[in-house]
């Protein structure tokens, strides 16, 4: 594909001009976003669709939640001046509250485990955060929930301290208003929303506002397989930044029109594709979300709007994702998506290992069926 057959291809649309003013604010740097045309990069049709590049902000998507939820905790007094802030997170929240912790002057010890990356790893510390690491997942919960009952030890440990809760804190959802606002500011009408699904806020925060708006919004999440979100069994998962082994109360179900699982195989590919034809790309979550987006593209009219939002750069996985070894190690090298997914009728039907969708999006916690043990949920 050359660069010429992109720009014929690209829609045209009016966009707000001018440069953003010179801040001594770290926050003001946060937001305005760019939003990017990729054509049918991953099928090669004539659509395509608008990604919405929150890897333009300082550390990734979660730099706006972990600043509103810090806000708002300062405002109501939860959070008190210099205290430290404890989370979980497999890596960008971490990034967006050691973001947080700079700007409004607390300390802050994050939760992770063996997975998170290196260069991740090494950023945060240079920032100024406290890492702490647990060594064995929880026997039902996994990782996460192993994470989450260190995070309460540490609460425990240091009274005063705050924890922002990112899977269930409604602060984390109401966070995304601006970027939907951003959103209608930049292109007007939107049809149809992608969304990876992790803590459940993006997905919930912008299509409500968007709704607002556009009632007859379709929303569309993607999730990993192995994940427990939307009623799959919990199983061990190699990408991270979407899917869980818990299950977020901000995850709005009702909300959803559709969900796909992607394996990270399929992720690789995209995000390789995107690289190569687009020069934007990001992590785990952008390749599954252009995976879909792509695809929905294909049996959508000319004139519908279709906006995925990619949630990070590709910075952090040179080392995964962009690295040849570890694909290979991880059997992620040469694997081609189907040209359609497979199909689900309900999420309990089977285990799924590729690319699979579903139209029925159910609560996990509302059907005793699809949970395999409502311990892991605290």
């Amino acid at each position: 594909m050359t660069y010429a057959s992109v720009a014929a291809r690209t829609p045209v649309l009016t966009r707000p001009a001018g440069a953003p003013p010179a801040t001594r604010s770290l926050a003001d740097v946060v937001g305005n976003t760019p939003v990017l045309w990729i054509p049918d990069v991953c099928f090669g049709g004539t659509g395509g669709f608008w990604a919405k590049l929150e890897g333009h902000n300082p550390g990734g998507i979660k730099d706006r939640p972990a600043l509103h939820m810090v806000a708002c905790a300062r405002r109501r007094g939860e959070l008190a001046p210099g205290r430290p802030v404890i989370e979980s997170t497999s890596g960008t929240m971490g990034l967006g509250l050691a973001f947080a912790g700079i700007t409004y002057g607390h300390p802050v010890t994050l939760v992770t485990d063996p997975g998170m990356e290196p260069i991740l790893h090494r950023l945060l510390v240079a920032y100024g955060t406290q890492i702490d690491i647990v060594e064995r997942p929880h026997p039902t919960g996994g990782w996460q929930q192993a994470r989450r009952d260190r995070v309460q030890a540490l609460l425990d440990e240091h009274p005063g301290a705050y924890c922002p809760d990112q899977y269930h804190n409604p602060d984390n959802v109401a966070a995304y208003e601006r970027l939907a606002l951003e959103l209608i500011e930049q292109i007007g009408r939107v049809d149809v929303l992608v969304c990876s699904v992790g803590t459940g806020g993006h997905s919930a925060g912008v299509s409500r506002v968007l709704r607002d708006s556009f009632p007859d919004l379709r929303l569309v999440g993607v999730d990993t397989i192995a994940s427990t979100i939307f009623g799959q069994p919990a199983g061990a998962r190699l990408m991270r930044g979407l899917g869980s082994s818990i299950y977020p109360r901000n995850v709005a179900y009702d909300a959803f029109s559709e969900v796909h699982w992607v394996a990270p195989g399929e992720a690789v590919w995209a995000c390789r594709r995107l690289a190569a034809t687009r020069f934007a790309t990001g992590g785990w979550s952008v390749g599954a979300v252009a995976l879909v987006a792509s695809w929905l593209s294909r049996g959508t009219s000319s004139d519908t709007r279709i906006v995925a939002i990619f949630p990070d750069g590709p910075q952090r996985y040179w080392n995964s994702i962009y690295d040849n070894d570890y694909c290979a190690e991880h059997q992620l090298l040469d694997v081609v998506p189907a040209w359609n997914p497979d199909v689900l009728d309900h999420p309990a039907d089977r285990v799924v290992r590729r690319w699979t969708r579903c139209a029925r999006v159910v609560d996990p916690l509302s059907h005793p069926e699809l949970v395999g043990c409502r311990a892991a949920q605290r």
